[in-house]
C-alpha cells in the first residue's frame, strides 16, 4: 500500500459546520416512485441478470441510465424497499455477491464494485443498490497497493467467517473500515469469502448507524494482489487541505472509531 498522510485532529469535529447531513426517512413520495421496487422492473433497462434465473427476482442487474464509462451497470439489491446494505438479509448479500461475480467475469477487464448511500455520497436513489464499472486497466488506487504485508495491520473491529474488518492506522475518515480475508487472497470472484465479507460489511453499517445514526457512505472492492472491501462513512466533508494538499485530517483516532464500532448494539441486536 502506498503511505498515507493523515493527521489525527479531534477538535476539527467542534467546528462549525463540521457535521454532514444524516439520510432523511423516506418519504411517501419516494416510495410511490422508487423504479427498483418490485413490480416496476419496466422503469428500468432491460436487465442483464436476475436472480435466481426464473420466478420471482431477489436480484437484478440493469445498464445504467446515465453512465460515466462505456460499460457501467446497476445491482438492485432486493425487491424490497430499502436505504441501506445493513437492512439487508444474509441470503439477499449471498445473490448479491453472486451477481457481481457472474457479472464480472462475463467479460474482459478490471471490474470497479462501488456501493454509495445518501446524496452526500453520490447516490442518485436511494433504493440499496451497488454498481459494476468496466475499466481497460486497474486502476490507479489499486496498482498504488504495494505493501500487502500492511493490509490487515489497525485497529481491529470484529472478525468472523473467514473474514476480518479493521479501522486501518492511517484512516482517512472517522470510522473508516477495511474488511478483507483473514489469510489474503488474489481474487475476489474465485472466492468464497465474498458473500461472508459483504455480510460483514452491512453489520459494520450498522453498528455505524447505531453509533452515529442513517449516515452517508461509500464503499468500494479492490480486487488485485490482495482483494478487500474498502468502506468510507461521509461524516466529514474533505476540503481544501485533503484535496488541495493530499493530508487527510480525521477528527477521530481509528482505536476509538473501532471501540466504538465494537461497542455498539444494532437493532438486530436489541
Amino acid at each position: 500500500m502506498t503511505g498515507r498522510l493523515v493527521v489525527v485532529a479531534p477538535t476539527r469535529a467542534r467546528r462549525p459546520g463540521a457535521a454532514v447531513g444524516a439520510i432523511e426517512p423516506p418519504t411517501p413520495e419516494e416510495l410511490a416512485s422508487c423504479p427498483f421496487c418490485e413490480g416496476r422492473e419496466d422503469r428500468t433497462p432491460p436487465e442483464t441478470l436476475r436472480l435466481p434465473f426464473k420466478g420471482p427476482w431477489s436480484v437484478r442487474v440493469v445498464p445504467n441510465l446515465y453512465p460515466a464509462f462505456e460499460r457501467q451497470e446497476v445491482v438492485v439489491h432486493t425487491p424490497r424497499h430499502v436505504r441501506t446494505i445493513g437492512e439487508l438479509e444474509d441470503e439477499e448479500l449471498e445473490r448479491v455477491a453472486e451477481a457481481w461475480r457472474l457479472r464480472a467475469r462475463s467479460s474482459d477487464g478490471y471490474v470497479h464494485a462501488l456501493l454509495n448511500e445518501g446524496q452526500a455520497a453520490g447516490a442518485s436513489l436511494p433504493h440499496s443498490h451497488s454498481q459494476l464499472v468496466w475499466l481497460d486497466e486497474v486502476p490507479p488506487a489499486v496498482r498504488e497497493e504495494t505493501d500487502l504485508t500492511r493490509m490487515l495491520e489497525g485497529e481491529r473491529v470484529l472478525e468472523r467467517d473467514g473474514v476480518v474488518a479493521i479501522c486501518p492506522l492511517a484512516s482517512r475518515l472517522p470510522y473508516e473500515v477495511r474488511i478483507a480475508p483473514a489469510d489474503p487472497e488474489p481474487d475476489a470472484w474465485d472466492s468464497d469469502l465474498l458473500a461472508p465479507a459483504l455480510q460483514l460489511l452491512a453489520e459494520i453499517v450498522r453498528r455505524l448507524y447505531a453509533v452515529e445514526g442513517p449516515s452517508p457512505l461509500n464503499a468500494w472492492l479492490h480486487n488485485a494482489k490482495s482483494w478487500h472491501l474498502e468502506l468510507l462513512p461521509r461524516l466529514a466533508v474533505p476540503a481544501g487541505i485533503e484535496l488541495g494538499a493530499g493530508i487527510h485530517l480525521n477528527a477521530l483516532p481509528p482505536e476509538d472509531a473501532a471501540a466504538a464500532l465494537r461497542g455498539a448494539r444494532p437493532k438486530r441486536e436489541q
